[in-house]
């Protein structure tokens, strides 16, 4: 019996009974992480949007309040 550890070959679990972990998968990057990924930057792409929205409206605000103060 060896006494290997690797994720790939553990002790005490017999052949195939686990699949086989690329090194991405092994590194957290499986296909679970670039969903979680996905949703983050779809998150952030929603909270830029929101946030320049916001910006633009403040912006013509206080460009309509300059033209009133100048008049």
């Amino acid at each position: 019996m060896t006494d290997s550890k690797n994720i790939n070959n553990p002790v005490g679990q017999g052949g195939g009974q686990r699949k086989r972990q690329s090194r991405a998968e092994r590194q957290n990057n499986g296909p679970h992480r670039n969903l979680d990924r996905q949703n983050a930057a779809d998150r952030k792409a929603e909270l830029v949007r929101k946030m320049r929205e916001k910006a633009g409206a403040a912006e013509n605000d206080r460009q309509s309040g300059d033209d009133t103060a100048q008049s």
